[in-house]
């Protein structure tokens, strides 16, 4: 007799260097999809992508689940797909609901995306459109531009330009043109902070930009604001809902890869501390920058919040969340009555939509 649960394909790890986290995500919403009333609603096949970007079948993927970190190269001594992806792992015919667990390129970036659309299948998340306009931050912001939203001041920079010393030099002036110290570059293409620096003057930019320049070829230089940090999560396609705001508060000088993913470095308060018109004024605008760039399904919209100027800025979109312990998409949501089992059952749902 066919099984009345759900078939739920989760795909994780992947080839970007955000493929740690990727690991830690997808052992929470594994886990819920597993747990409670889902395990009756949802049978779970889980699928690893490796760091060479090669599928693997559940029996890898279990492994790395259970382990927590990246496979070790005893566990691929057999690849499937020696020369990278070629076809789907088995087991994964079955899959009804594909359930992307990827963070960075080559899977939040609409690749991905576009796979599952290819197949004809429904997925968990933006399709193709807003995935890649929200990982690439240059083409978020013009969009955000072109829609009238507020953001802080930025400028583009090519990886292209900074090969010469001359040419760096005129790219840092032309930086220094537009922008204050101290200024934020950042890899247009990349999550979790990863490969963003911090520059309090020309030594520090042209340090900064060769990091960036290192993972990505776009690269976006941002004015440092003196500001607090707000998010807000948005769930739905068809109708897209809003959770409380939340705050994240830290003792670092800037919100950097170590101080997001390490114990202790940092705090929430959810719902943050706000007036009641600013916190509307922030979901209004999650819901604007969401319908700007196509997002829907999932996505945790960021901003910068200047109380004395009582002012608030987009920062950007993330289509496909971290769902950590300390991740603030599945908490701003439990914080709105949605606990992390219902959260993954909606998802799911909304994918078929």
């Amino acid at each position: 007799m066919p099984s009345s649960r759900t078939c739920v394909g989760v795909v994780f790890g992947g080839a970007s260097e955000e493929h740690a986290v990727s690991i830690r995500s997808a052992i929470t919403v594994v886990g819920a999809l597993r747990s409670g009333v889902n395990n009756n609603r949802f049978e779970v096949i889980a699928i690893y992508i490796d760091q060479r970007g090669r599928w693997w079948p559940a029996c890898v993927a279990e492994a790395v689940l259970k382990q927590g970190h990246p496979a070790k190269p005893e566990q691929l001594s057999t690849p499937l797909a020696p020369q990278g992806f070629t076809k789907l792992p088995e087991g994964s015919e079955k899959v009804q609901v594909w359930y992307p667990v990827l963070h960075g390129p080559n899977g939040e970036d609409g690749t991905v995306q576009g796979l599952f659309t290819l197949m004809g299948q429904p997925f968990v998340g933006s399709g193709v459109l807003g995935s890649a306009l929200s990982m690439d931050k240059l083409a978020m912001k013009a969009a955000f531009a072109a829609a009238g939203l507020p953001q802080v001041p930025y400028a583009a920079v090519d990886a292209a330009d900074l090969l010469e010393t001359e040419s760096r030099q005129d790219v840092a002036k032309q930086l220094e043109a537009k922008l204050k110290y101290p200024c934020f570059v950042k890899p247009a293409n990349l999550g979790s902070s990863v490969g963003i620096s911090k520059a309090q003057n020309r030594n520090e930019l042209l340090i900064g930009l060769d990091k960036a320049a290192s993972l990505d070829r776009r690269i976006v230089v941002e004015q440092g604001v003196s500001a607090r940090e707000l998010e807000c999560a948005v769930l739905g396609k068809r109708e897209l809902q809003t959770s409380v705001v939340g705050e994240i508060c830290f003792d670092a000088d800037w919100y950097d890869y170590d101080t997001k993913y390490s114990e202790n470095c940092s705090h929430t308060l959810i719902p943050a501390p706000l007036p009641a018109g600013v916190e509307a004024q922030i979901r209004t605008l999650a819901l604007q920058a969401c319908r700007c760039v196509a997002a829907h399904g999932m996505a945790r919209v960021d901003f910068f919040y200047n109380a004395a100027r009582n002012e608030i800025w987009l920062n950007e979109i993330n289509t496909l969340p971290g769902f950590t312990s300390q991740s603030m998409y599945p908490m701003l949501w439990e914080a709105s009555g949605v606990t992390l089992e219902e959260l993954v059952s909606q998802l799911v749902i909304t994918a078929g939509e």
